[in-house]
C-alpha cells in the first residue's frame, strides 16, 4: 500500500506540474459546458439530461489524452526498466499511476459542479438522476482509463497509445448503439446483440443517466475495468520477470 501511495503521489504530481494537465482541463469544460449551456437556454429545463448524453463522445478522446502517458512516456525516458528493478510489486505500481489519473479526471469532472448548483437555484431538478448521472461519468471513466493504461502499456509511443486508446473506448461505446447491434447482426445473425449485451456501455450507461442505480450496470463497469487492470498486472509481471 506505501508503494502505491509514492507512485500515486509522484504521478499525480507530474499531472499537475504540466501546463498541459490545466489545459485538459480547460478545454474538457469548455466544450462540455459550452455545449450544454446552448441548449439549455433554449429548452429552459432544469436538467442535466444532454450533458451526460455528450459526456461519452468527449471522454472517448479525453480519457486517452490522460493515459497515453501512463507508461509510453516511462518507456520513452527510460525509467520503465528502473521501475521494473524496484522491490515494488509491479500491481502496486500500476494501481499508483492509475489512481493518480483517475484523481486528475475526477478534478476535472468537479469543475462541471457548478452546473448542478445553478439548475438547482434557478428550477428544481432531479437531484437524484444528477447525482446517479455523475456516478456514471465516473465508472465510465475508470473504464476508460483501464483500457488506457493497458493499451499504453502496449507500446512506447504516446501518440500510438492516445490513437489506440480512442480506438478501443470506441468499441464499447458504439458497440452499445442499436444501429450498429442491428447492422452487424444482419451480417452475422447474433453477434451484434451479443457484443451489445457483452460490451456495449450505452445500455448501462443511460439507466444510471435516467436515475436507475441497478447493481447490474455498476457491476458491469467495475467487472470490466478490474480485467484490463488485471492484464496490464500481468503484462508488467511477465516483463519484468523477462
Amino acid at each position: 500500500m506505501r508503494s502505491t501511495l509514492v507512485i500515486f503521489r509522484r504521478e499525480l504530481a507530474a499531472y499537475f506540474n504540466s501546463p498541459i494537465a490545466y489545459i485538459f482541463i480547460i478545454v474538457f469544460l469548455v466544450l462540455n459546458a459550452g455545449l450544454y449551456m446552448t441548449p439549455f437556454f433554449l429548452q429552459g429545463q432544469a436538467d442535466m439530461r444532454s450533458f451526460f448524453t455528450n459526456l461519452p463522445l468527449f471522454m472517448i478522446f479525453f480519457i486517452p489524452a490522460i493515459s497515453m502517458r501512463l507508461w509510453a512516456e516511462d518507456k520513452r525516458s527510460g525509467t520503465f526498466e528502473l521501475l521494473m528493478t524496484l522491490p515494488i510489486r509491479s500491481a502496486d505500481v500500476m494501481m499508483g499511476k492509475y489512481l493518480a489519473a483517475l484523481v486528475f479526471y475526477i478534478v476535472a469532472l468537479a469543475g462541471t459542479l457548478p452546473i448542478p448548483i445553478m439548475l438547482n437555484i434557478l428550477g428544481n431538478p432531479d437531484l437524484g438522476a444528477i447525482f446517479s448521472g455523475y456516478i456514471a461519468a465516473l465508472l465510465l471513466g475508470a473504464l476508460f482509463l483501464s483500457v488506457g493504461i493497458w493499451v499504453s502499456g502496449m507500446v512506447r509511443d504516446q501518440i500510438t497509445a492516445f490513437i489506440l486508446g480512442v480506438i478501443c473506448c470506441s468499441f464499447f461505446f458504439f458497440a452499445g448503439q442499436d444501429f450498429i447491434s442491428m447492422t452487424v447482426d444482419g451480417w452475422i445473425v447474433g453477434l451484434g446483440s451479443f457484443l451489445q449485451s457483452a460490451f456495449g456501455l450505452i445500455p448501462h450507461y443511460q439507466s444510471m443517466q435516467r436515475g436507475v442505480l441497478l447493481l447490474g450496470d455498476i457491476g458491469w463497469f467495475v467487472g470490466l475495468t478490474t480485467v484490463f487492470l488485471i492484464l496490464n498486472a500481468y503484462w508488467l509481471e511477465g516483463r519484468k520477470q523477462g
